[in-house]
């Protein structure tokens, strides 16, 4: 596999106060990556950590506002009406943001400064498998991954 871009471009002068994180062929769903991406895009560190975090407890929900169709309707949503929990997707993200903050840190940038400037779902590659059926047929069942980048800038 070659080496990924970024699909943002950084300019030199802010490149002192950026940190870049980016996470590849993630099993997590395509789908539910990128709607937790376009929920914390332009958040504070620390408000994203804490909103993935409440949606890994389960206490908070992701409006989810592309892949719509047959979600059920949640209460806590303020001007939308369909959303989910997707733990799994919440929490490969969290990873990420936090590699990203240690960037951060590494670069003395301050943490609780930073805000996400640029956070973006790319399609991995698709794990080939199958489920063996009666009369020597197969069933396909193949995995999606995902990439995830993050950029975060200070403020």
């Amino acid at each position: 596999m070659g080496r990924l871009g970024y699909a943002m471009k950084v300019n030199e002068a802010d490149e002192e106060r950026t940190s870049k994180a980016m996470r590849s062929e993630m099993h997590i769903s395509p789908k539910h990556a990128f709607e937790i991406c376009r929920e914390i895009r332009g958040k504070m560190v620390k408000d994203a950590k804490a909103y993935l975090e409440d949606v890994i407890r389960m206490k908070r929900s992701v409006p989810f506002k592309r892949h719509k169709r047959k979600v059920g309707h949640r209460s806590d949503l303020v001007g939308w009406y369909a959303g989910r929990y997707p733990v799994k997707a919440a929490s490969e993200i969290l990873k990420l943001v936090r590699d990203a903050e240690s960037n951060a840190v590494y670069k003395d940038l301050e943490p609780e400064r930073m805000r996400i400037k640029h956070i973006a779902t790319k399609k991995g590659r698709t794990i080939r498998g199958f489920i063996p059926r009666a009369m020597g047929r197969a069933t396909p069942k193949n995995t999606e991954t995902v990439t995830v980048e993050i950029i975060l800038e200070e403020v």
